[in-house]
């Protein structure tokens, strides 16, 4: 008997929290139904205080990946399905992948399906790998689809890792800046204000700008963590706003240089996604439907529900992408090219090497431009604050 932490709604309509023993989660889902409860959430309790489940974290992506590959390992060996999800569980270093697994396996014993029981875990396993298991049990070729899975998910790593290397960069050596020019202003400066005002002689503008400003962070350097704090406070609270969130993605596709790397990013991973799914016999609404949900920016996301509703219509899925700045002609062509030929995954595959590639070599490219220009950047505002020293002490020297 484990305890469980459920969230719920009363046939009221009033959202309610609590706690419940019972045997498996399937039970407590089972009994708080029977109490005429609509059931939001149970996690088993110890679950509820495990850092992964309560920020809301999905395994390492390197985990994810290696469960998939062993996963499908086992499959091809000619294991059964719940022998191979019960060795997982009884292998997995995650508490969490365990738990689920270990659930996962008493539902299969009943008779539900793998990607059933997966979209009971929906923050361990995301809706495309839910889609495409559900392809393969279909199609008997689940091993197949979860080695599929396992590169996909692999590609997108390396890609995320490239965008996250590329914009990382700039804000380390940024913050570093910062943290200089603090410290000189706050430590540094203020101690030749002191040897310069002590000789009385009229100092250059210059060095009287540095240590006015030395001063007002002195005297409101709360001021300004408070105003940091309050920004970015705001800015996690306005991106909650779906049309503040829409022009927070379509700036960072047109901010110069990065806008570009970030937009080949986004077209990499829809464009693999899309592929994926449609190779693995998705009907292509339903395939369009969740790569609009995986995207991952909400500009491509309403282009993506557009196509939709065009091929609900009866029309090209390249029409609405052919009308929107965001999608360049390479993949219209491409994807009007697979969709007369029918070979719409094999274009969109073509695609997605192109734009992988061209992130790998735009990752390269805009650190090698961004590095110098950081430095430069460090460069002036510290020889600025030495400057601002070093010409009042030439000028206090000759006159001694």
């Amino acid at each position: 008997m484990a305890t469980y932490a459920y969230k719920a709604k009363t046939i009221d309509g009033k959202v309610i929290k609590g706690r419940l023993d019972s045997s498996n989660k399937k039970e407590a889902v089972s009994e708080l139904s029977q109490m005429n409860l609509i059931v939001y959430e149970v996690e088993p309790l110890n679950d509820i205080l495990n850092k992964d489940i309560v920020i809301g974290r999905q395994l390492k992506q390197k985990d994810f990946v290696i469960f998939l590959r062993q996963f499908a390992t086992l499959m091809e060996a000619g294991i059964l399905l719940v022998d191979s999800v019960e060795l997982l569980a009884e292998q997995s270093e995650s508490k969490a992948l365990q738990e689920a697994l270990e659930e996962i396996s008493v539902d299969l014993k009943e008779g539900i399906t793998l990607s059933e029981a997966m979209k009971n875990y929906p923050k361990l396993f995301p809706e495309l790998l839910i889609q495409m298991i559900k392809s393969g049990e279909v199609s008997g070729q689940l091993e197949e689809v979860l080695e599929r899975m396992a590169t996909y998910y692999e590609k997108q790593h390396r890609i995320k890792q490239k965008v996250s290397t590329a914009l990382t960069y700039p804000i380390v050596v940024g913050t570093f800046a910062v943290i200089i020019t603090v410290f000189l202003l706050l430590f540094i400066v203020p101690i030749f204000g002191d040897l310069f005002a002590s000789f009385g002689s009229e100092l250059p503008l210059i060095t009287q700008i540095v240590l006015s400003l030395s001063q007002f962070i002195q005297q409101f350097w709360w001021l300004f963590a408070v105003i940091m704090l309050s920004l970015g406070l705001a800015f996690l609270q306005l991106k909650k706003i779906e049309d503040v969130a829409y022009y927070i993605d379509m700036l960072s596709l047109k901010i110069p240089v990065i806008g570009t790397f970030i937009q080949k990013a986004v077209l990499a991973r829809m464009t693999q996604t899309l592929s994926s799914l449609i190779n693995s016999s998705v009907p292509i609404l339903q395939a369009v439907e969740v790569t609009s949900q995986v995207v991952g920016n909400r500009v491509v996301k309403e282009v993506l529900l557009d196509s939709r509703s065009s091929l609900e219509r009866g029309e090209s899925l390249a029409k609405p992408m052919a009308e929107h700045w965001v999608f360049p002609p390479l993949i219209i062509q491409m994807i009007r090219v697979g969709e007369q030929s029918g070979a719409l995954d094999d274009m969109l595959k073509k695609v997605a090497d192109i734009y992988d590639q061209e992130v790998n070599e735009a990752s390269d490219k805009l650190q090698s431009l961004i590095e110098p220009v950081l430095i430069i950047f460090l460069a002036f505002i510290v020889g600025i604050i030495v400057l601002s020293i070093v010409v009042p002490m030439f000028s206090l020297f000759e006159a001694i």
